[in-house]
């Protein structure tokens, strides 16, 4: 088993995270309020971009191939090295999912 260092950018936070954990269950362990929801690795509410580093995620549904590149789902992803996550970024993937310009997400009826 080997530790590595997870730092979430612009928060201060930071944790130590074996390869064996998951990241999201460390922050939950250390108190660390990172969103989460399915904790099976489809609805993206744990998204971060990966500023720094590598993480394992074979079990991340929610995110492309070319997004598993850039972006965690913490609940699913393993450190392969010390990280720097920035939490809160979401996949181009789920931005595509909402309505163009508006800003709740709800679609504005037609007149």
């Amino acid at each position: 088993m080997t530790e590595y260092t997870v730092e979430f950018v612009g928060t201060g936070e930071e944790i130590t995270v074996a390869d064996t954990d998951t990241i999201l269950s460390r922050c939950l362990e250390e108190g660390i309020a990172q969103e989460y929801s399915c904790r099976v690795g489809m609805c993206l509410a744990c998204s971060a971009r990966i500023v720094e580093g590598e993480v394992t995620q074979p079990a991340a549904r929610g995110l492309t191939e070319e997004e598993r590149e850039e972006y965690a789902l913490t609940c699913m992803a393993r450190p392969a090295s010390d990280l720097k996550l920035d939490r809160g970024e979401y996949p181009p993937s789920i931005e595509a999912d909402s309505p163009a310009g508006d800003p709740d997400g709800s679609a504005a009826a037609d007149d």
